[in-house]
């Protein structure tokens, strides 16, 4: 897909929020701090919980569990290091909530990557996409299937599983854990298969 194609995919999408009514969020959504809570708010009318980055006091730890038991609660953390390291601690005490992800090409800008950098029309997609981690053990996808799919061990593999976690919504990861996220958030064949022919197109 060359460039032209791909910023007229995504302008297409643009056009396509901005006529929509500013949306609504029944859940919570868990982020790392105040500008991303901005971010979120130009885009969305939603409630959010800041982190303040990978030391959660207390009286925040009360808050998110008040919120997932009263509301649920979507994490919703910067799509590095840090943000990734924050989800699964989040993750491991509420493996109940929805995790929505955002791909670090909309979430980067001057070499700073946040989300509090996003256009509100990718920050709209993200939430619509967020998903539940299934709780039965389910192995439908094996790093096998990715290697078959051009999406490991060869070239451009990696840019074509950036690609195929933006269109599902899973964010960006490595073979295995790729593999492993389609499993847990209970991707479905048909799902993949279609989001393999968008980054094909």
């Amino acid at each position: 897909m060359n460039k032209q194609i791909g910023n007229n995919q995504e302008n297409k999408e643009e056009q396509r929020f901005q006529k929509n009514i500013k949306k609504t969020v029944k859940e919570v959504i868990v982020v790392e701090g105040r500008d991303d809570t901005a971010a979120i708010k130009r885009a969305i009318d939603a409630d959010t919980i800041e982190t303040h980055g990978f030391g959660i006091r207390r009286t925040t730890w009360e808050l998110i569990e008040n919120a997932s038991r009263e509301r649920g609660i979507i994490i919703f953390t910067d799509p590095d290091y840090s943000g990734n390291e924050i989800r699964r601690r989040l993750k491991e005490r509420f493996p109940e909530a929805k995790e929505a992800f955002l791909a670090r090409a909309d979430a980067e800008k001057d070499g700073d990557v946040g989300i509090e950098n996003a256009e509100p029309y990718a920050i709209i997609q993200a939430l619509e996409n967020a998903r539940l981690t299934l709780t039965e053990k389910r192995e439908e996808f094996t790093v096998r299937d990715l290697m078959i799919s051009g999406l490991a061990g060869g070239a451009g593999s990696k840019q074509r599983r950036e690609k195929l976690g933006r269109a599902l919504g899973i964010g960006y990861a490595n073979a295995s854990a790729l593999a492993d996220r389609l499993n847990r958030y209970g991707i479905t064949r048909e799902e993949y298969n279609e989001a393999l022919r968008t980054i094909d197109d």
